[in-house]
């Protein structure tokens, strides 16, 4: 197994010019969750040229489809934007870790749908596109997985921290 090493799919993506929205655990956590998660989950822009970079920046990370029962097995697997374009959702092994791109995460449109909320953070000099907390919580509602109640605990309780602290720091000078 890979070691997990989020910023390097980062890397890669960028440096293939893929547009996305960081979601998931990893987009939890940059948001300040202290919830673990060992992948990478991103929700991809399915237009035709994003799709053959996506499918580049897969390549280059020597991607391929991670199977539950047989870790061993690698089932054949043409990687290209034509085979990406017929699927909503794939799940990778890596050599930077376990990858997973989703075109329409559940309780949502999509990538135009999240990239409207999503902010830039930048991750040592890797600017990428993150899902807001609204949004998070909004995808893991959705997706009923009893793992995600949790995480919708901790999601929620983060975003009422901070908005308890930005109610805290209003300059009255400026009116609000």
């Amino acid at each position: 197994m890979s070691e997990f090493d989020p910023l390097g799919i980062l890397r890669r993506l960028r440096d293939e010019d893929v547009r996305f929205v960081v979601i998931g655990g990893f987009a939890g956590n940059l948001r300040g969750s202290a919830d673990v998660t060992q992948d990478l989950d991103i929700c991809y822009a399915r237009d035709d040229d994003n799709l053959e970079h996506l499918a580049q920046a897969l390549r280059t990370l020597n991607a391929r489809l991670r199977v539950a029962i047989e870790h061993d097995v690698d089932p054949p697997f043409q990687l290209d934007a034509a085979t990406l374009r017929l699927g909503d959702s794939f799940t990778f092994i890596t050599d930077l870790g376990d990858f997973d791109i989703l075109a329409t995460p559940s309780g949502t449109n999509g990538f135009d749908d999240l990239e409207g909320g999503a902010t830039t953070i930048e991750l040592e000099n890797i600017a990428v596109r993150v899902a807001s907390l609204d949004d998070l919580i909004r995808m893991k509602r959705a997706s009923r997985r009893t793992k995600d109640l949790l995480h919708i605990e901790h999601l929620s309780a983060l975003r009422e921290d901070i908005a308890a602290f930005e109610q805290r720091n209003v300059d009255p000078q400026q009116g609000s």
